[in-house]
């Protein structure tokens, strides 16, 4: 069977890990981007993308606490 996942909605180990850690810290490092590049070695649009996914696990903790 074939993947039918979006190329957009696939993430790389490295963008689910950095957001997975994004979204357990309190208060989040800021500047944000910059951070996720230099721990986790990500491009900027791979950070960018980590970001965008970290907001939804929060989202999604908050909604199935």
């Amino acid at each position: 069977m074939t993947d039918l996942t979006a190329p957009e909605h696939q993430h790389s180990e490295a963008v689910v890990e950095a957001a997975q850690w994004l979204a357990e810290q309190n208060p989040p490092p800021h500047p944000t981007i910059p951070a996720l590049r230099s721990r986790f070695g990500l491009s900027a649009v791979e950070a960018c993308d980590a970001a965008a996914l970290s907001h939804r696990y929060r989202i999604f903790r908050k909604a199935n606490a």
